[in-house]
């Protein structure tokens, strides 16, 4: 299964839950494991507080501190600092799946998270069975 995520910004966290939700929900799969995999070098998938929207602006605001976009970085494309931000995240989340329902912590949610935007992206979900 896959979904598409429209991003706004260069550096910018999605929350795309339901959209996870809505793609296992269509599964077979009722109880396993579900893979969440962005298929891009420059997006990660993590799994933060979707509660509240200045958790997204505060993890933003700090990892373009840590990892500015002008560093004087070799990579020819010019986007070295989006391919360090999804090392450090990570491409991939997996979560249990309970009754055909993700299982999640009150507060937990599912972000795409761009680093070299505006784009057009795809995630790629799979329902793993239990047992």
């Amino acid at each position: 299964m896959k979904i598409s995520v429209k991003t706004n910004s260069r550096t910018q966290m999605i929350d795309i839950t339901s959209q996870v939700q809505q793609a296992v929900s269509s599964s077979p799969v009722k109880n396993g494991l579900v893979h969440i995999c962005s298929m891009h070098t420059t997006a990660a998938i993590t799994i933060n507080e979707n509660a509240d929207p200045s958790v997204e602006s505060d993890i933003l605001e700090t990892i373009n501190t840590i990892v500015p976009w002008d560093n004087n970085y070799r990579h020819m494309e010019g986007n070295s600092a989006a391919h360090i931000k999804t090392s450090l995240f990570g491409a991939s989340e997996m979560v249990p799946l309970e009754n055909g329902r993700l299982v999640l912590g009150t507060w937990q949610g599912i972000f795409f998270c761009e680093f070299d935007g505006p784009r057009q992206r795809k995630v790629n979900i799979t329902a793993i069975p239990a047992g």
